[in-house]
């Protein structure tokens, strides 16, 4: 009787360790489901952000292309001594064309931007993109300065209308400088959890957790530089170690006492993959 009960019990504390066992698999198996789905969503989220911003991208090229053509057909009927009224009209008619591309390539530049601003959807590609496409609208604006000179001694209400873009054309100065506004935040892991800065990543079973941006960024944590004119950040902390990516070739880390400074030497590369610079110290 009592090896029979011996064996009762054993068979119900094994039955139990299967139970246990195969409880702890089901949650490990939806926590690998969880991840998963998460890491799909991101990544859909990723390419959507993509393929946004390449079709801002490409519109602004093509109306870069629309003005250069504009120009074109512009000096053409703006030279010939033959010149009718219809003829200015449809210059002026032009000009106010020109004039209506590049205010809608500074919506777009601008929400381009913002879109590339994104904390963990960064494409150091597309940045590389966005620097390019800055120089090149530049240099158009160069272009038709000159060409605003040179319609000017044909038809001084030609040059007026360009004139009357300059106001607009204020929108262009902000926006630079808001393409070139960048941010940071130091302090401890304790300090940068807390205000939601960074948060702790939940690994993988037999991973440990890792540091990573927090998913509600406190934009209020964060300091703001110029990247064309702030080449030093004075950090108070030692053993500075940086959550978000920037070449290591592009920056050295100078000790000044218990402190460190970073010395960036090429700013368009430190921050061409993140505009935010997060450093965790002791």
């Amino acid at each position: 009787m009592n090896h029979s009960f011996t064996l009762l019990f054993a068979g119900m504390l094994l039955l139990s360790c299967e139970q246990k066992a195969t409880t702890s698999t089901r949650t490990n198996e939806m926590e690998l489901q969880n991840r998963i789905a998460t890491l799909e969503k991101d990544n859909d989220e990723k390419d959507s952000m993509l393929n946004n911003s390449l079709e801002f991208y490409n519109q602004i090229r093509t109306n870069l292309e629309t003005i250069a053509l504009k120009q074109h057909e512009i000096k053409l009927r703006a030279s010939d001594p033959e010149q009718t009224e219809n003829d200015k009209d449809w210059i002026l008619g032009q000009i106010n064309y020109i004039n209506f591309l590049r205010v809608e390539n500074a919506k777009k530049v601008t929400k381009l931007s913002k879109q590339l601003n994104l904390k963990d959807k960064k494409f150091s590609e597309l940045e590389k993109m966005m620097h390019d496409l800055l120089q090149t609208i530049d240099a158009k604006e160069f272009q038709l300065a000159e060409f605003q000179q040179e319609l000017s001694s044909i038809n001084h209400s030609y040059a007026r209308l360009f004139d009357a873009y300059r106001e607009k054309d204020e929108l262009s100065e902000s926006l630079k400088d808001e393409l070139n506004t960048v941010f940071y935040s130091y302090g401890t892991r304790e300090e940068l959890i807390k205000n939601q800065v960074i948060e702790q990543k939940k690994g993988f079973i037999g991973i440990k957790k890792s540091i990573r941006v927090a998913g509600h960024l406190n934009q209020k944590y964060f300091s703001t530089l110029d990247m064309r004119e702030d080449n030093e950040i004075f950090v108070e902390g030692s053993k500075p170690q940086f959550i978000t990516d920037h070449p290591s070739d592009a920056y050295t880390l100078v000790p000044v006492g218990k402190n460190t400074k970073i010395q960036i030497k090429d700013p368009h590369e430190f921050w061409k993959v993140s505009k935010y610079l997060i450093v965790v110290v002791e």
